[in-house]
């Protein structure tokens, strides 16, 4: 089995397979991704238009990215477990290694401030037009939980989507719209739970206090 086969299992599930080489979102052009969100082959030549990979070629592109990324990881010295560094691994190949270089993941992993690694990992939940992607909220999740598995400490952090768009509300045609379309996707008991554990004016119990007043949601935080 390949030494990093958790790192491996999260980047297949959420990167998926593609055997065709596709365009940047942003640019319809270069960086091409291919295999299991391949861009840069081992020889370190750039993915292009029209190529293609079997499932076979797009694992050992996969492999290969994590080695050398595992690798760059050790030359930190960050005093991380093997679960942290599988975690890290599928962070990075997600973010990119320049922005987790220049993020403070690294300081905080130096001074083992292990909750504080986990609360700013979940927040990179964006994509470039600073868009919330929901399948990166549940990366984040899965990465925190292997990055937390083997210390004592609280697998739940919250990604601070809501608290973000509460801080912003103004109560705008989208910021409704957005907030009872959330209100309808809900789970009924967390709904609920939520309504209960929230401040309520005490002169109407259906109107938030107006110091609290926020959505769930908006379409950019």
């Amino acid at each position: 089995m390949f030494e990093y086969s958790r790192a491996i299992r999260l980047i297949k599930h959420y990167e998926g397979f593609n055997e065709k080489a596709f365009p940047d979102h942003e640019t319809d052009s270069y960086p091409y991704t291919i295999g299991y969100g391949t861009q840069y082959y081992p020889d370190g030549s750039p993915v292009k238009k029209g190529h293609l990979c079997t499932k076979k070629k797009a694992l050992e592109y996969l492999f290969s990215e994590v080695k050398e990324i595992a690798e760059d990881i050790d030359r930190l010295n960050l005093g991380i477990d093997l679960s942290m560094k599988e975690s890290l691994i599928s962070f990075v190949h997600s973010v990119g290694w320049e922005p987790f270089l220049y993020s403070s993941i690294i300081d905080l992993c130096e001074n083992e401030d292990w909750s504080s690694v986990a609360h700013e990992m979940k927040k990179w939940v964006f994509d470039k037009p600073f868009n919330t992607v929901g399948s990166l909220i549940d990366r984040r999740r899965e990465e925190v939980s292997l990055f937390l598995s083997e210390v004592d400490a609280n697998p739940w952090y919250s990604g601070e989507i809501l608290l973000r768009a509460f801080r912003n509300y103004t109560a705008s045609p989208c910021q409704v719209r957005a907030i009872r379309a959330l209100e309808e996707s809900c789970n009924p008991h967390a709904l609920a739970e939520f309504s209960n554990s929230f401040i309520f004016d005490l002169d109407d119990p259906f109107t938030l206090d107006s110091e609290c007043l926020s959505s769930f949601y908006c379409d950019r935080v």
